[in-house]
């Protein structure tokens, strides 16, 4: 395997983490751990989302949370919105640096998720794309459930690829694939990020990573060596997913110190600290009142 000479760790864990958690943690403890976080020098931190209060309840603080965030320079601060109306929202702070949008491979999921077909998301991705462009702010394209739907089952190479397709003809270039279930299978990852690199090369294509089955380390080394230009995580582990069937939803993400430590261990610098990023986690584990889930902490 050939892997890259560094790579980008991105932190999820104030947005992808916290909304699944099934209980509510108070601004004032998201604002101190995203602190943390900022003063563990992660370059990029999805702070919270954009989607309608009424959806994500356990985020419906958004606009506190970036407010009173202490920011640091050179970090990107973004925010996830699933749709044109949420972006219009996010902008409308003034304090976001970067739009995540959303959109599924899975016709079933996206329904489900998201309520609107893949046609309208990718419709919505592009009015969100447009916004974004005028008003000086990143956007980057979350490409969800990209290889296997807890409904749908495999997604096929074609189906990744087409949706791809229709994004980049959008004008869009940065956009991650996230295996969303932790179900997933590190050939079909290896493939799929193969294809793309060949078919979009100047397309920077990122790699979003559950564990459910334990394979999530395996995935994520396999997308490095076929291209992928960077690696989310949520510290300690947190997250899940919403709108997945029953018990499934209920496996987080692959823990961000676990992702450092391996990283710097294979000689890929990530310009983190792995010291400070666990005893990041550690502090985090203990406002939130949870257990990591890392398996590197020693």
């Amino acid at each position: 395997m050939k892997f890259p000479k560094k790579i980008k760790v991105i932190e999820v864990g104030p947005r992808d983490g916290l909304q699944s958690l099934n209980k509510w943690i108070p601004t004032q403890d998201k604002i101190e751990m995203i602190n943390l976080l900022s003063h563990a020098n992660f370059p990029v931190i999805e702070v919270s989302s954009f989607a309608h209060p009424k959806v994500v309840p356990l985020l419906n603080d958004a606009e506190k949370v970036f407010e009173q965030i202490k920011r640091h320079d050179g970090i990107v601060y973004r925010a996830l919105s699933p749709n044109f109306k949420g972006t219009f929202r996010a902008i409308e702070t003034g304090m976001v640096d970067e739009i995540l949008g959303l959109l599924t491979v899975s016709e079933t999921y996206s329904l489900k998720n998201q309520n609107m077909t893949v046609d309208d998301a990718i419709n919505e991705a592009g009015k969100s794309f447009i916004l974004c462009e005028k008003s000086d702010v990143n956007f980057v394209m979350a490409i969800g459930v990209a290889f296997y739907c807890p409904y749908d089952g495999v997604i096929s190479d074609d189906n990744i690829l087409s949706v791809i397709q229709r994004i980049y003809n959008k004008g869009i270039r940065s956009v991650y694939l996230a295996a969303s279930t932790g179900m997933e299978n590190p050939a079909k990852i290896n493939c799929v990020f193969k294809k793309i690199r060949d078919k979009f090369p100047n397309l920077n294509c990122g790699f979003h990573v559950h564990d459910r089955i334990g394979m999530a380390a395996t995935n994520m080394f396999s997308a490095l060596d076929a291209g992928a230009t960077s690696v989310e995580g949520s510290i300690c582990g947190i997250g899940g997913g919403i709108a997945m069937p029953h018990g499934t939803g209920d496996y987080g993400n692959l823990p961000t110190e676990d992702i450092v430590t391996m990283l710097n261990r294979s000689n890929i610098e990530t310009q983190l600290d792995q010291k400070i990023v666990h005893e990041t986690a550690t502090k985090i584990a203990s406002l939130l009142k949870i257990k990591s889930n890392s398996r590197t902490n020693i």
